[in-house]
């Protein structure tokens, strides 16, 4: 980062431009530096890194000021992320990429559904430093105050002291009336969603189905994890990598398949 300059701060998320998360993340990264805001027209929660491959992308500018720019995208947040890096930063590479706050937490296996982490994955593929804030208040128009102090501390600290290489941040904060009693680096709490949909007919008498669903956790007393310290009050921040290879497991798979 040039000590010169304010850091360039690229902001998308998954939930849409008009949500309250991305327009509380954006107000605390204006703090920081310059930002470029490019997110989704539309709601894309659940997107993971999804691509739109059959469609033309546009990017269409709403807002430019001195420390500010903003796109809307009629793609996925993870074509936001790429369309900026690639396209309308005009070949500036941003000192920190910031996805959310997403409306809802993404803890467990959601890490991989999830178009937040989406974004922060992609910005980890292009090297740059990438957090993504997730809140548990799922209502269109969640109070997001509770975040700034979080979301604040976790910024200044990766501007100045950087990430690992290939590691992005996942954190979570989540929804209590006291104050939150400090941050946990844990791991992801491992499960599976179970009773996943909810049949219904339409007027029509033809069924359908609704995403429901419960997190049933494999162990769900491990201290190590996002959701043990999530519902103790505190803020979770999970490294997370794009890197997905067992190692430790290619031996053992090289065997099975001589």
């Amino acid at each position: 980062m040039n000590k010169n300059k304010k850091p360039l701060i690229l902001v998308s998320n998954d939930d849409g431009y008009n949500f309250n998360g991305i327009k509380t993340l954006t107000a605390v990264a204006r703090e920081f530096g310059e930002v470029m805001v490019v997110a989704p027209m539309q709601h894309q929660s659940g997107k993971g890194s999804a691509i739109t491959v059959s469609t033309p992308l546009r990017a269409i500018p709403v807002k430019s000021d001195e420390d500010m720019k903003m796109y809307l995208v009629n793609g996925t947040p993870t074509d936001c992320a790429k369309l900026a890096l690639d396209q309308l930063l005009e070949g500036r590479t941003p000192d920190l990429m910031l996805s959310g706050i997403n409306h809802g937490l993404n803890t467990g296996v959601s890490t991989i559904y999830s178009g937040t982490m989406g974004v922060a994955f992609e910005g980890c593929v292009h090297g740059v430093p990438s957090v993504a804030f997730s809140y548990d208040d799922y209502s269109f128009n969640a109070d997001m105050n509770p975040c700034i102090p979080i979301v604040r501390h976790v910024i200044s600290r990766v501007l100045t002291q950087g990430l690992p290489p290939d590691i992005c941040l996942n954190v979570n904060i989540p929804r209590i009336v006291e104050s939150l009693k400090g941050i946990k680096v844990t791991t992801t709490c491992m499960g599976r969603w179970i009773n996943e949909f909810e049949r219904r007919t339409d007027p029509h008498g033809v069924d359908y189905y609704w995403l429901m669903g419960e997190y049933e956790r494999h162990s769900p007393n491990d201290d190590s994890t996002d959701l043990y310290w999530i519902d103790r009050g505190w803020a979770t921040a999970t490294p997370c990598k794009i890197d997905q290879t067992d190692r430790d497991a290619m031996h053992q798979i090289s065997l099975l398949l001589s």
